[in-house]
């Protein structure tokens, strides 16, 4: 698995020389303690580095496109110390492309009434340069994220840790690589869309490889290496033989221990970081892959059913943002499959067939071997489980025609009332918010899909974020929705992106 950068955030602090060289020296001060504070503080996912304060047009310039040409520049954070005229700002955030913060704080928490007097109103004007940086940057239409409060605020870290993250997004959007080893189911809309619109909006490469490519590859792992993975899913899970022979049963799971090696060697070998797979379109393989899915999800690939090849990108992308989020709770592939509507236990059970992520399990993990009536190929090995409980965002991509519409829903996911001891698969269940009833409707009203990048860690800003970032048009179904508002804000998009082509 491609290993994800070793990031930066740079900060940049703006002034200019109207105060002279004793303002200069302390605004460096200030600028270098609060991001010495920043890093210390233990909340921030990724290093910040301090630049030079910067004072004209030409520094700004070359600033910004230094972090343009720095790999390891994930976004540059900017704070206005002093007053800071904004004209100068403007050819380099024409030329900047990378996520932008505007970290709108100031060095002191409290006013000092004491001793305040002139000088320190002249060094120390936050609320007055941040706002004619703003006014600049909302001019030129610059897409931004804007946190507000003292840098020493544990909400401040918050928001500026999440914003990191779905700078991460932004970043690794273009480094993302598809791989369809099945195509879109026929007939299915929802699941489809334009690859080429994609390419060129998110930086995603798509590509396509008859299956018979990934299965010569699964072919060539050894008996060996099948045994050793084997001796793994034993020491991790409990085979749950529900009176199969232990033998036969042992067979079909070493079937999907050689999937997973030979689909995860296709991967590495072409450089892709997701995949898609379809029930009709299997060849030779032996099995649907299942439990070999769920476990290259669980090493951070990508997973779409059918050929869903959006839902695969934004897993994976929803998983690079939480890499290394401590207490995680997990990002999965996930398909609404049918309501619960008894009145108080209103829901949505979400699987699949098969693939559904192992690390949004909530306690022991089973593997199963059962029949599968679709792709017409031998019983398929699976990962059975529950999810835990907790708020969590389900996204969904679509295409519609002249623009890409993210889909963001809050949902509160809960335990089932009752075990399923027939359903062989694993399994999830949320209550969309702010209900079903009106979740449900809203999802189908903005033309969202049956598939879902669904994650416990991310929150529905960092989504909104992430789109705004990409220059996409979000839906939010929260606890604020309303139908009639909705219908309104849904219409409104349409002519905006319409007068905006």
């Amino acid at each position: 698995m491609k290993a994800m950068k070793n990031y930066q955030f740079w900060f940049c602090t703006g002034s200019q020389d109207l105060y002279g060289d004793e303002c200069l020296r302390k605004v460096a001060e200030h600028s270098a303690k609060m991001v010495e504070g920043l890093n210390a503080s233990g909340a921030l996912p990724f290093e910040i580095v301090p630049k030079p304060t910067l004072i004209d047009q030409a520094s700004i310039r070359r600033t910004f496109n230094e972090a343009n040409n720095d790999e390891n520049c994930a976004g540059v954070i900017t704070w206005m110390h002093t007053f800071s005229p904004a004209k100068m700002w403007i050819i380099g955030l024409q030329e900047y492309h990378k996520p932008l913060c505007h970290l709108h704080t100031q060095f002191n928490e409290e006013i000092p009434y004491d001793t305040i007097d002139m000088d320190f109103m002249n060094e120390n004007q936050s609320a007055h340069g941040d706002r004619e940086y703003g006014h600049i940057a909302s001019r030129m239409g610059i897409e931004r994220k804007i946190i507000v409060g003292h840098w020493m605020d544990a909400k401040v870290w918050k928001e500026l840790a999440d914003w990191m993250r779905t700078a991460i997004g932004v970043m690794e959007s273009s480094h993302v690589r598809v791989c369809r080893v099945g195509d879109n189911m026929n007939n299915v809309a929802v699941t489809e869309g334009d690859k080429v619109e994609a390419q060129i909006k998110f930086g995603w490469e798509i590509d396509h490889y008859n299956i018979n490519d990934a299965v010569d590859v699964v072919k060539e792992v050894t008996d060996g290496e099948v045994a050793a993975l084997m001796e793994e899913y034993d020491s991790k899970y409990e085979m749950l033989y529900e009176g199969r022979d232990p033998e036969e049963f042992r067979r079909h799971v070493a079937v999907q221990a050689r999937i997973e090696i030979g689909l995860e060697r296709f991967l590495e070998a072409g450089d892709y970081h997701a995949i898609v797979t379809h029930f009709g379109m299997l060849g030779g393989m032996q099995q649907l892959p299942g439990l070999a899915i769920q476990r290259l999800m669980e090493k951070g690939y990508g997973f779409g059913a059918e050929g869903d090849w959006k839902t695969a990108a934004m897993v994976r992308l929803m998983k690079i943002m939480t890499s290394g989020q401590k207490d995680a709770k997990g990002t999965s592939f996930l398909e609404d499959y049918t309501y619960n509507f008894v009145p108080g236990k209103e829901g949505i059970l979400q699987a699949h067939m098969l693939e559904v992520c192992p690390t949004i399990a909530d306690g022991p993990i089973g593997i199963k071997v059962k029949p599968l009536s679709m792709g017409n190929r031998e019983d398929p090995a699976r990962l059975v489980f529950t999810s835990k409980t907790g708020s969590g965002v389900a996204c969904s991509l679509v295409d519609l025609g002249n623009r890409f519409r993210l889909i963001i829903n809050a949902v509160d996911c809960k335990k089932c009332e009752k075990p399923m001891p027939a359903l062989p698969v694993a399994t999830a269940f949320w209550t969309p918010q702010p209900s079903l009833a009106v979740g449900a409707q809203a999802w189908i009203l903005a033309g969202g899909a049956h598939h879902t990048a669904f994650s416990y860690d991310l929150s529905v800003e960092q989504m909104v974020d992430w789109a705004a970032c990409m220059g996409i048009e979000s839906v939010v179904i929260d606890q604020n929705t309303e139908i009639r508002s909705l219908k309104n804000e849904l219409k409104w998009n349409s002519m905006y992106y319409l007068l905006n082509k």
